[in-house]
């Protein structure tokens, strides 16, 4: 299945042509080599990247965050605004800190973090994800890491990971609340669906792609 301008525009209406006219390509390569391929797992996806990249304009994790922010979001690392000091809208340090040690990271001090912070219309986040990508598309890690920052690299990471977790399934099952949890939580079972982030966003994003989709051209 080969997505037309004229789809993504109705699909996108928020979107500039010209950024569409540049994603299409890539979109229609990503679909054919990662087997998205029917209306709801081509909606799904869609729906799903678009929603994490805030409609194919983020492609890299900011981390900009203020102190209250820090204490929201990483509660784990800065559980008071005091324990901010020095890391709040410094995005680099944030990064550092709570990817340290962890998906493949070395410490803080090792600058993993940053380097590996998320990327992609499907962030992949990590040192352990990034390498595994690197290994699938035959690149150096270096020069994955510069992939990612691509449109290409952007759009054609996320089938990986798409077809890495075999999202595909939840596609064809028709099951978006699902799709959802495994990539905003990671995993199905025991979770609510109020612990999804955005999740009435990504529903609302699938039932209308799909039904441009549906009406063909």
């Amino acid at each position: 299945m080969q997505l037309t301008i004229l789809q993504l525009i109705a699909m996108m209406p928020e979107v500039k042509q010209l950024r569409l006219q540049q994603l299409l390509p890539y979109l229609n390569s990503t679909f054919t080599k990662y087997d998205i391929n029917t209306v709801n797992r081509v909606a799904m996806f869609l729906a799903q990247s678009a929603h994490e990249s805030g409609t194919f304009n983020i492609l890299s994790e900011n981390l900009n965050y203020s102190p209250v922010a820090l204490c929201k979001t990483f509660g784990k690392y800065f559980p008071t605004l005091d324990s901010t000091s020095g890391y709040a809208r410094n995005p680099e340090k944030i990064a550092n800190k709570v990817y340290a040690n962890r998906m493949g990271n070395g410490d803080e001090a090792s600058g993993d973090g940053w380097k590996f912070r998320g990327k992609g219309a499907i962030q992949i986040t990590g040192r352990t994800q990034v390498q595994l990508y690197s290994a699938s598309v035959g690149k150096t890690l270096d020069d994955t890491i510069a992939y990612l920052d691509t449109l290409e690299g952007a759009i054609d990471s996320a089938g990986w990971y798409w077809n890495t977790n075999h999202l595909n399934d939840w596609a064809d099952k028709d099951d978006n609340t699902s799709c959802s949890k495994m990539i905003d939580v990671g995993h199905v079972i025991g979770v609510p669906d109020s612990a999804v982030n955005g999740l009435a966003d990504r529903t609302f994003r699938y039932m209308n792609y799909k039904k441009v989709l549906a009406k063909g051209g």
